[in-house]
């Protein structure tokens, strides 16, 4: 809650009069400047090591790739703008390399010698450091990293006459970077050692970003590392796990980041990880000195596991709080533990998550059930419709939502904050039910993709709907022997690929067929399938009220085919010889997308 006017009026008497802040960029100016506007007389010096102090680090890749023209637009603020509007003391070239607590000073590294500065309050914002692999000749002048603006105008000159690059790194900064490579016309390969790219999302929607960067022309190589770089005089070649070598003119290092805490370590600042520990307040172990950003450890708010979160947005957040710590104690609201909501655009998709992933769930041993749907951004009848396809992490129990994943070419964002602030503020997957969103065909559905979450989280916790998931079929010998996979979709549907040894009835004669179902169970259940999870819903619902023992795909053949990725081609087959009493039209957009769970 907001304190009252009368405990914001007065400055309390011990407020410091010098705050010195180590690093700028998201945490550290956000602090600075709130902490101007909470008290106009404290001396504010903010040490910069670099030459920008305050600019836009997630518009570096769209500089690379052309789409932000100048140079001066990634430049947020400088400080002779700070110093006009905040008079705000910003020095860049300004490299802290050691804190004496007991003294309270810090010692800089400037362009005119080693001097002292002394604090009443210290912030530490240093951010992070690009992290380097362990590989030989990384110092070849192909070789660079995107973490500056300097970074990305020395990137930017490279690829006006590249014609090859290789990105070491698949996460947020390696995807962004290898599409505007490839929107240049550069032969690019994208290569990440674990199985998939972007590692925070689901296999199921990585997958499907996997593809975009696929049409658009990048080579993902999965489950590869880069054993060696050899330099040589017109490119440098980059040895591959896989046993192949590729040639570049640009080699991008985007195998993620590390807490740069050296230095405040070293003086007694308890870390963790790397990562500077704070407590609610952004305090840290040491007296009089906070910490915000990328270099500070979080909890996360659903499975406890302590981790940096290298986000803007939490970053930006924290520092405002931390100001008003130092400037109102007593006063100032907590910390909140990030949730880690995250988007990326890749090509014509976009990509988003907020909370808990299934990988940080299982690691954390919390039993979860996951929905999938593929519901419409907008009204199916208005023009460009597209399909969400969106994924939550719900308790079993309780349909408490500790995550949710989404990839489309539109309202991707929309849902994924939605269902963030849900998050946020306690909701249970049935809540989402009532929410009351906004509604027009260009905009949305009368039940918008969160409205039917909720519906089918409801119809889970209650017993409604039984699910059964894509990683089921790992084994399909196994599901074939302890069940009957049931396919509801149309004939013209199946012949682009259906689980052998599946049963074809579709879903408008199931009620007329049921002796047939029956026949083929021989007393086992029946796990039913469609395309999207929507047809087989109403089929599982015919087949439990006529005694069956069934439950429906969650997400159907679209979360099947990219669950499975590549190995989808060798499970799904087309049946020899569909039979013509289960032909029948097709099912419009509409028919598949508009009912509720």
């Amino acid at each position: 809650m907001t304190p009252p006017p009368e405990s914001r009026a007065p400055l309390p008497p011990d407020t410091p009069s010098r705050l010195v802040i180590v690093g700028g960029v998201a945490g550290g100016m956000s602090c600075a400047a709130r902490a101007r506007r909470l008290n106009d007389n404290a001396e504010i010096i903010v040490l910069e090591r670099g030459e920008h102090v305050s600019f836009a680090n997630c518009g570096l890749p769209y500089y690379v790739g052309g789409e932000i023209e100048h140079r001066e637009a990634l430049l947020v603020q400088t400080p002779q703008r700070l110093e006009e509007s905040l008079n705000l003391d910003v020095r860049t070239h300004h490299d802290v390399t050691g804190l004496d607590p007991e003294s309270r000073t810090v010692t800089v590294e400037t362009p005119d010698g080693t001097i002292e500065i002394n604090y009443d309050a210290l912030v530490l914002s240093p951010g992070a450091t690009a992290a380097t692999p362990p590989l030989p000749e990384l110092d070849s002048p192909r070789v660079h990293t995107l973490r500056t603006v300097p970074d990305a105008v020395t990137l930017r000159e490279i690829a006006e006459d590249a014609r090859s690059a290789v990105v070491l790194g698949a996460g947020f900064i390696g995807v962004e970077t290898a599409e505007v490579l490839a929107h240049r016309a550069i032969t690019t390969t994208l290569v990440e050692y674990g199985p998939q790219v972007l590692p925070p999302l689901d296999s199921e929607h990585a997958w499907l970003v996997s593809g975009e960067l696929r049409r658009l022309g990048v080579d993902v190589r999965t489950d590869t590392a880069a054993l060696r770089v050899l330099a040589g005089e017109g490119s440098d070649t980059v040895e591959l796990s896989d046993g192949s070598s590729l040639d570049a003119d640009l080699i991008v290092l985007a195998t993620g980041v590390r807490p740069d805490t050296g230095v405040f370590e070293a003086a007694g600042v308890a870390c963790e990880r790397g990562a500077i520990v704070t407590d609610e307040h952004g305090r840290t172990s040491l007296p009089q000195v906070w910490a915000v950003g990328d270099a500070t450890i979080s909890t996360d708010p659903v499975t406890g596991a302590r981790r940096p979160v290298a986000l803007a947005g939490p970053a930006n957040r924290a520092g405002r709080q931390v100001a008003d710590d130092i400037m109102r104690p007593g006063t100032a609201r907590a910390l909140p533990s990030p949730a880690g909501t995250a988007i990326v655009r890749v090509g014509a998709l976009t990509a988003a998550m907020t909370g808990a992933n299934r990988r940080a769930l299982i690691d954390a041993g919390i039993d979860a059930r996951t929905l999938h749907l593929h519901p419409n951004q907008h009204a199916g009848y208005f023009p460009g419709a597209e399909q969400v396809h969106l994924s939550l992490h719900i308790d079993p129990a309780d349909g408490r939502i500790f995550g949710a994943q989404a990839v489309g070419a539109d309202g991707v964002d929309k849902r994924i904050d939605v269902l963030a602030t849900a998050i946020r503020a306690g909701l249970h997957v049935d809540d989402l039910i009532d929410l009351d969103l906004a509604y027009a065909p260009p905009y949305g559905q009368a039940k918008d993709p969160v409205n039917l979450a909720g519906m089918l989280g409801a119809n889970v916790l209650d017993g409604t709907v039984t699910l059964w998931y894509a990683d089921d079929l790992v084994d399909p010998d196994e599901v074939r022997q302890s069940s009957l996979v049931l396919d509801v979709r149309t004939a013209d549907e199946i012949a682009t690929g259906m689980v052998p040894g599946a049963l074809h009835i579709p879903h408008t004669e199931l009620r007329g067929r049921l002796d047939e179902v029956r026949d083929e169970t021989a007393g086992r259940p029946v796990r039913v399938m469609c395309a999207s999870g929507v047809r087989s819903a109403l089929a599982h619902r015919i087949l439990a009220q006529a005694g069956f023992d069934s439950a429906t795909l969650s997400g159907g053949m679209l979360t099947l085919r990219a669950t499975l990725g590549d190995k989808a081609g060798e499970l799904l087959q087309a049946p020899a010889d569909p039979t013509p009493r289960n032909r029948y039209t097709a099912p419009s957009r509409k028919d598949e997308h508009h009912d509720d769970h």
